[in-house]
């Protein structure tokens, strides 16, 4: 990194903080002023008043690379960016380079902060701020960042022998932030499936279906002829469950659903509704006393028929939430 060496010069510095020159034009950002360089770029300009006179109006310096290998340059505009808001100032702007090596959809926060050097103060006088950089929008700065009259001046401290030092630092805020999209769905949109269980009286522990699909996602269902969880009561009730199969991290989906056990004649048992948001830590839902055995198995209700049972589901995807990279 350049070494900046202060000129020998000169200067009265009494009561100089209290007539420092006004730097910028933003509210959002502080003034502040510091003895130690800025850590990621000194940029220094010689016969700054030539600028001008050779028709340069940007200044670039070189690639400099911040912390998290995020590659940056400093933008000088001797005479203005513009003629709108940034006539008779010197505008400063830092911007990100390489974005083609950043990942698709990059978008980060980071604390800048724009430097210039006042030999007066033997300080470096700087402006920071926090931005949120992303693909349409790669630069930021100040339009205003000192009046060219306040620069060339040099009883102001920042010319001297019509040079001046600028200078750059960026630290990229880490974020562990999690990303995710909430999509809500049509409650219009319903599924409805027949499950057979076999040998019923047969069954000792449970009985779990093939995989069906329900909006896009993969389901199952679960019997315990025995019931299974809190205030269940074995050998009375059956338990059912619905499972959501093969879930990703940090993916959840809010289903209305339905379960309910029909007989020959086509009647149900008391369908039994629920609204559950299923998820990796939570991918089963149903009820421990779901139905009693007793009316499985007694034959004028009709429920197992040669020992067979049928179980109907009807599934309603109502949003899902899903992790973004």
């Amino acid at each position: 990194m350049m070494e900046h060496k202060q000129s020998p010069v000169s200067f009265d510095q009494s009561n100089l903080m209290d007539n420092l020159p006004s730097i910028g034009d933003d509210n959002e950002v502080t003034l502040e002023t510091r003895n130690f360089s800025p850590a990621h770029l000194l940029f220094k300009i010689e016969s700054f008043s030539l600028l001008s006179e050779n028709g340069i109006d940007k200044i670039e310096s070189s690639e400099f690379e911040s912390n998290d290998n995020y590659k940056w340059k400093l933008i000088i505009y001797p005479n203005g960016r513009n003629t709108v808001d940034g006539a008779n100032h010197v505008s400063a702007y830092l911007a990100v380079e390489n974005v083609s090596n950043l990942e698709a959809g990059w978008e980060f926060n980071a604390v800048v902060s724009i430097f210039l050097f006042n030999h007066k103060l033997d300080k470096y006088v700087f402006k920071k701020g926090q931005r949120r950089f992303h693909i349409i929008n790669l630069e930021w700065g100040f339009s205003k960042f000192i009046k060219k009259e306040t620069l060339m001046d040099p009883r102001n401290g920042y010319l001297v022998n019509d040079t001046c030092v600028f200078g750059a630092e960026v630290f990229v805020v880490k974020n562990k932030r999690i990303r995710e999209c909430l999509s809500i769905l049509k409650a219009t949109n319903s599924y409805k499936h027949e499950l057979e269980v076999s040998k019923f009286s047969e069954l000792e522990n449970e009985w779990y279906s093939e995989e069906f699909n329900a909006g896009d996602h993969k389901w199952k269902v679960s019997v315990y002829p025995k019931a299974k969880g809190n205030g269940a009561q074995p050998g009375i009730q059956a338990s059912i469950f619905l499972h959501k199969v093969g879930f990703s991290s940090g993916k959840k989906i809010k289903a209305h659903f339905s379960i309910c056990m029909k007989n020959k004649y086509g009647k149900a048992s008391s369908k039994r509704l629920a609204n559950h948001w299923f998820s990796a830590s939570s991918s089963s839902y149903g009820w421990p006393s779901c139905i009693l055995v007793a009316d499985i198995n007694n034959p004028y209700k009709g429920f197992s028929v040669e020992d067979h049972c049928i179980i109907e589901v009807e599934i309603s995807i109502q949003a899902v939430l899903r992790g973004l990279p």
